[in-house]
């Protein structure tokens, strides 16, 4: 989730636990920082912007790599403050806490989270939340302001940290409950229209729990519904759009192409632009602005050619009538998303003879 949810999180942590001995204040930006911490991956050097894509929130978001570290970076802490000296395993505990909720939410949203590397090195993405939600942040980020600016730690600011930390928590739980329930409603809107998808995935739309994303996967072609709590199903709307898999069917054995396709779990979608193939992660973003779109191979005749990977910037202008569209979804008003009712348009050869 976005930087200021991680600080958040962390410093209620720590300010709950350590903040009677340390100082609320001073437990909360060390818990702040350390909730931070996994993040430094995007420091790290990659080889392309594929890597850089599909590698993020690896090895440092791995519970297994927290459990390790906690003791280091709590022993020095212990060290470091002389008032954590008597509490070294509350210490550990805290830094491992604020290590892997970290990790634990990030996981929540769709971009997913290595959280067993390197047992299992596939990301989690469970796409229940999206990646800023003031409903879930809001309530930290108060008591996380309270604490910075109290001196002790009362039991009043004990008793806020807890309620902020037990909403929050709920807040995830009724998400999961949530998008199963989207799941649920989408399958049956599917088969009374005739489409039976292999693959039905909700993804909470942008800032909010209301509204749902609901992807239905097929070989060649996915289907879009937009899902508010407050529908009437019978009246919603299935927007399909071609995955074009013949775009990338001389693309197995490209390496970005089969990060690509690991990383999205098969969510994605090809097209052809000035001669360039671009896939996109339909999990990210709004069809046809995704948030993450690759540009890793180009028609020259009727050969292909593949290219070192580029980012191809997403299609931006719809974003007015889009917060347009979502005001209507969030109160279950039925509302076209023009956008989708445009296939974007096509340039370059479309048809190839072989590989």
């Amino acid at each position: 989730m976005d930087s200021l949810t991680q600080f958040s999180l962390g410093a209620a942590i720590s300010a709950l636990a350590l903040g009677k001995t340390l100082g609320p204040r001073k437990a909360a930006i060390l818990g702040g920082v350390l909730g931070t911490l996994p993040d430094l991956d995007i420091l790290l050097p990659f080889d392309n912007p594929v890597d850089a894509f599909v590698l993020h929130r690896g090895w440092t978001h791995s519970l297994f790599v927290h459990a390790i570290a906690a003791p280091i970076v709590g022993e020095v802490l212990v060290r470091l403050f002389d008032a954590l000296k008597d509490l070294r395993i509350r210490v550990w505990s805290t830094v491992f806490l604020c290590f892997s909720t970290h990790a634990i939410i990030d996981a929540m949203t769709v971009y997913g989270t290595r959280l067993f590397w390197p047992l299992y090195p596939d990301p989690i993405g469970v796409g229940s939340i999206f990646i800023i939600d003031p409903l879930y942040t809001v309530p930290l980020l108060v008591v996380v302001v309270w604490a910075l600016a109290s001196k002790s730690r009362t039991s009043r600011l004990k008793g806020g940290l807890t309620a902020a930390l037990l909403a929050s928590t709920a807040y995830m739980g009724l998400g999961l409950a949530l998008q199963a329930n989207a799941e649920s409603r989408a399958r049956t809107i599917f088969a009374s229209a005739g489409i039976d998808p292999p693959k039905v995935f909700a993804i909470a739309a942008p800032f909010n729990m209301v509204v749902w994303k609901v992807i239905g996967l097929e070989d060649d072609r996915y289907h879009n519904l937009y899902l508010s709590l407050f529908d009437n199903d019978q009246n919603a709307r299935i927007y399909s759009h071609p995955t074009r898999p013949e775009l990338t069917a001389c693309l197995g054995d490209n390496d970005a192409f089969a990060k690509l396709k690991w990383f999205s779990r098969g969510y994605y979608r090809a097209d052809l632009e000035d001669d360039k193939i671009i896939v996109s992660d339909l999990r990210m973003g709004l069809t046809p602005s995704y948030a993450f779109r690759f540009a890793i191979a180009e028609f020259t005749g009727e050969t292909v050619a593949w290219i070192p990977p580029e980012v191809i910037d997403s299609r931006m202008d719809t974003v007015d009538q889009d917060l347009d569209w979502l005001g209507e979804r969030l109160f279950g008003r039925p509302s076209v998303r023009v956008a989708e009712t445009i296939e974007p348009e096509r340039t370059g050869t479309t048809v190839f003879a072989a590989c």
